[in-house]
């Protein structure tokens, strides 16, 4: 490959779309997947053509794709494409989550169910179909993960649940993938302004929102690493003392 190619999940906004404008400048070709397309708009703004062209600005090479994460069979074509038209992939990040506002005691168990589909399936059929196709020692998977792994005072169990499965599965799959593929999380324990995490606030609530960019910074850094660096979930603060991750940087709402 005459490039890095980088695949991130929940492109079209927020946290997504700042990581492949940043992957672009650091040198990679980006998928860019989401359900969120021109053809198929969802309600907040943002697309997977509008993150492709921050992409191309950037210098590099856009692939925007409609997928929806649960989509196991479609996760698979993709990983198929990809190997046979940009030669592989060096980096995976698992970044589409879903969120629900309701106490989950309060919602539907479909709900429950969606949320086990796209916050933990849908990383695990990422890693089970392109992490067999990249090159031993050279692939770099990183699971996007919160600090409500860790709180249940948070309020949506759902959630709690399905980010504290993220971070076991990411080490279980690190341990299974030793020596091959690096597979590693980030813990946001701090608030990151995206625009689908601020639609299910109350709009009295005014948080420190810190810009995705600090995301950006961990996710390259761990994408630096040797391979022998797999199994972490590492926090912004953790990867703040290692020199990984920019100061406090607040957040340009839009």
């Amino acid at each position: 490959m005459d490039a890095r190619v980088a695949v991130v999940t929940g492109a079209s906004r927020g946290i997504g779309r700042r990581l492949c404008a940043d992957l672009a400048a650091a040198g990679y070709d980006v998928v860019c997947t989401a359900r969120s397309s021109a053809e198929s708009r969802g309600a907040l703004p943002g697309t997977i053509e509008e993150t492709a062209e921050l992409v191309r600005a950037a210098g590099r090479r856009a692939w925007p794709v409609a997928l929806d994460v649960r989509d196991d069979e479609g996760v698979a074509s993709l990983a198929e494409r990809v190997l046979r038209e940009w030669g592989g992939c060096h980096l995976v990040v698992n970044n589409a989550a879903l969120a629900p506002p309701r106490p989950a005691l309060l919602d539907t168990t479909k709900r429950w169910r969606l949320g086990v589909d796209v916050n933990v399936n849908g990383p695990f059929y990422f890693v089970y179909h392109f992490a067999p196709r990249m090159k031993p020692g050279e692939g770099r998977v990183v699971n996007v993960s919160s600090g409500a792994s860790q709180m249940p005072g948070f309020g949506r169990a759902g959630y709690t649940t399905t980010k504290a499965a993220l971070e076991a599965m990411t080490r279980a799959l690190a341990h299974d993938l030793r020596g091959r593929v690096a597979v590693n999380c980030v813990r946001l324990e701090v608030p990151v302004w995206t625009e689908g995490f601020a639609a299910t606030l109350p709009p009295d609530v005014d948080l420190p929102f810190e810009d995705p960019v600090i995301v950006s910074d961990a996710v390259l850094w761990l994408a630096r690493q040797p391979v022998e660096v797999t199994g972490e979930v590492l926090t912004i603060a953790a990867l703040r003392e290692r020199g990984a991750v920019r100061p406090f940087t607040p957040a340009v709402r839009r």
